[in-house]
């Protein structure tokens, strides 16, 4: 693919909207439907940031739009979710919520970038254990960031979810905490029991309403979410300076690297729930950037692609962008005309929403599998999390990452070696020729071993390296392949080759194999040439010819 052609698969096309016409019916109550849903969602995730709860309606709002205009998938829901929570948290307590709209531009510029140098298929590179373990440990931290919430307490800045759970129990007031409890527990109810009602029945919403009026029928005395605007800000450019991006670089390349697995996974399994389902990764990466930079702009926050509405979106019959564009509509609907009611909602009510939200991130199904799958996958998975639970997200995928890339290399390693074979039709005159037939990868996992056993040789004059089963060989493994030829050249024995992959050629010759072979004629495609090139220089030996 040519770069013009790359750059235009980026941009929307005429026939994004192709199926709008068949679905526009469906595509509009699944985008009422998701509004609805994401209403709760959106304000929650906001402040559970530690953001105003307005912060959460304009990233829903804009980045639906833009991600629904230039993503790559017809399905996705777009806006603030539970993942990003975990990344924003921390950089509110440290830096304070003005930087979160410049934070959103540069994660949302990464992202952008990602998807124009086509990186798009490098989500499928992480393993599943990876993305369950991070995953297991999202849905814990946010578990726990919502109960100070619930227990009517404000969770303090920079501490360890838990931690802040721990501390929050500890010294609650318990005449309070029983009220702001009663309010959660209603919520998250509501939440679990509607959809077994019908499966379209918006529960986190219905939970929310219902709280509300219980706190205001009742006039408890409990905290609120407060004045929200009744309008949408007017886009502008975040403040920044060269020290405040340099202090931000960390942060936002984290948020991006989320925003593009999150973003890309939720695209897949939406593909994956209808039939004939696609989705373009570049294109998406491209439209999330997008989404995120437009979001910051309006003093937003970075936004991904939302499985759980996006879910929803699907069930509700939404088959194209015009559905995600419908859901950003209604949350407009709501900024400008129910803002007062919305300012009224209780805190421990979002907070009750949030705690449902996390139990269904993961499923107890999904976690015994792991479990259950290998010990390294397990390893990996529990090691993940743990690191995710207890220091950092990004460094819990790069630490995952880098064991699964151990256990793999070790089985690659196990799966690979040396072996000493019978010569075919051996004769008297074939004793002193060997057959070393090396399997697998020559990477530097194994090189070692295959130098080793080659040293142990004695008593051979030829000796035929097969490699045709030599599937993956890297510079360490060329550089090793050299040393064993040289030395046994040293040690008068005529080396052969047999079988070199054409796609090795290249690199063994850049790494001096035929110049220790010392003749290009002693790489042979065949064993049966090999052998019989072997069997001539050892008649001319015993003949007394020179080599």
């Amino acid at each position: 693919m040519d770069i013009r052609t790359h750059f235009s698969a980026l941009l929307p096309q005429r026939e994004d909207y192709s199926l709008a016409a068949r679905f526009w019916r469906t595509d509009i109550l699944a985008g009422i439907t998701v509004g609805i849903v994401a209403l709760p969602l959106a304000l929650a995730f906001s402040l559970s940031s530690g953001l105003s709860a307005s912060a959460g309606l304009v990233t829903a709002i804009v980045a639906g739009i833009v991600a629904a205009i230039f993503g790559g998938s017809h399905l996705q829901i777009s806006g603030p979710t539970g993942a990003m929570v975990v990344v924003l948290a921390p950089v509110v307590a440290t830096h304070g919520a003005g930087v979160v709209p410049l934070l959103s531009v540069m994660a949302g510029i990464a992202v952008l970038a990602a998807g124009v140098l086509g990186l798009g298929r490098s989500v499928s590179f992480i393993p599943w254990p990876v993305v369950e373990g991070f995953t297991l440990g999202i849905a814990t931290i946010i578990f726990f960031q919502q109960v100070p919430g619930a227990l009517g307490q404000s969770a303090p800045p920079g501490v360890n979810a838990v931690l802040a759970a721990w501390h929050a129990a500890l010294d609650a007031t318990w005449s309070i905490a029983a009220l702001t409890l009663l309010l959660a527990g209603i919520v998250a109810a509501t939440t679990i029991v509607a959809p077994r009602i019908h499966p379209l029945l918006p529960g986190s919403l219905i939970g929310v309403i219902v709280a509300t009026l219980v706190a205001e029928l009742g006039g408890l005395a409990v905290p609120r979410i407060g004045e929200i605007p009744a309008s949408l800000p007017a886009p502008e450019l975040p403040a920044m300076s060269l020290s405040l991006i340099q202090s931000l670089a960390g942060p936002a390349l984290a948020v991006a690297l989320l925003a593009a697995i999150e973003s890309l996974l939720s695209a897949r399994v939406a593909a994956g729930m209808i039939a004939g389902g696609t989705y373009q990764p570049d294109r998406e990466l491209f439209g999330q950037g997008l989404a995120s930079i437009a979001s910051g702009l309006f003093g937003g926050m970075p936004a991904t692609g939302a499985i759980a509405r996006t879910a929803v979106n699907i069930r509700s019959g939404g088959r194209s962008r015009l559905a995600s564009l419908v859901h950003a509509l209604v949350l407009v609907g709501v900024v400008l005309l129910a803002s007062g009611l919305v300012s009224r909602i209780p805190l421990s009510a979002l907070a009750g929403v949030l705690m449902v939200t996390a139990t269904r991130m993961t499923s107890r199904h999904t976690v015994f599998s792991v479990l259950r799958s290998t010990r390294s996958d397990a390893v990996v998975f529990l090691v993940t999390a743990g690191i995710t639970i207890g220091l950092d997200l990004i460094q819990a995928i790069a630490v995952g990452i880098g064991i699964a890339g151990v256990f793999i290399l070790r089985k690659l390693s196990e799966r690979s070696g040396i072996t000493r074979e019978e010569v075919p039709g051996a004769t008297e005159q074939d004793a002193t020729i060997a057959i070393l037939r090396l399997d697998g990868a020559m990477f530097f996992g194994v090189t070692d071993r295959i130098e080793t056993e080659a040293a142990r040789l004695r008593g051979v004059s030829v000796v035929i390296l097969r490699l045709s089963r030599v599937g993956i060989l890297d510079a360490t493994g060329a550089r090793s392949l050299t040393d064993i030829v040289t030395s046994l050249r040293e040690r008068g024995m005529l080396v052969l080759i047999k079988g070199l992959n054409p796609a090795h050629r290249g690199l063994t010759e850049r790494l001096g194999v035929a110049g220790a072979l010392g003749d290009a004629e002693h790489s042979f495609d065949s064993l049966e040439s090999a052998l019989a090139y072997a069997r001539r220089y050892i008649a001319e030996q015993a003949d007394g010819a020179p080599r």
